[in-house]
């Protein structure tokens, strides 16, 4: 027999459930991921970060809340996170000619849609944000 409080909770974990779902992870950055990511036709909103950077800090705390406001971001993209001390000088970063960390970029299949580099107002990562929702 359930308890009431066995109960209470299989209902909250029921209810949380579809949430669960759909809030998709920050993925931390692997070579060979973004390129296996886009080639499944997946659009990738890349974060060249460190994490000393209060720029980059920023950007996250701006990143979050968007995301959090519009669920339509986190099915229409994934969400990678590129540590620029480990991988700053790597081959993504060369290949997209990354100038600095605090570079935010949108790609779709072999595009790239946009990007800013040490922007941090809500609107132009908005902007850049919805460049993936079409």
């Amino acid at each position: 027999m359930f308890t009431r409080r066995q109960t209470l909770t299989g209902a909250i974990a029921f209810a949380l459930l579809p949430m669960a779902r759909t809030a998709q992870a920050l993925i931390d950055y692997t070579p060979g991921l973004v390129t296996d990511r886009l080639a499944a036709g997946e659009t990738v909103f890349v974060d060249f970060s460190a994490t000393w950077c209060s720029t980059c800090r920023a950007q996250e705390r701006v990143i979050t809340a968007l995301r959090a406001a519009n669920p339509a971001y986190d099915a229409a993209m994934t969400f990678v996170r590129v540590d620029w001390d480990a991988h700053g000088t790597g081959d993504l970063s060369r290949s997209l000619a990354i100038p600095r960390r605090s570079t935010l970029v949108v790609l779709r299949g072999d595009q790239e849609l946009g990007r800013i580099v040490a922007q941090t107002g809500e609107a132009d990562i908005r902007a850049l944000m919805d460049l993936g929702l079409s």
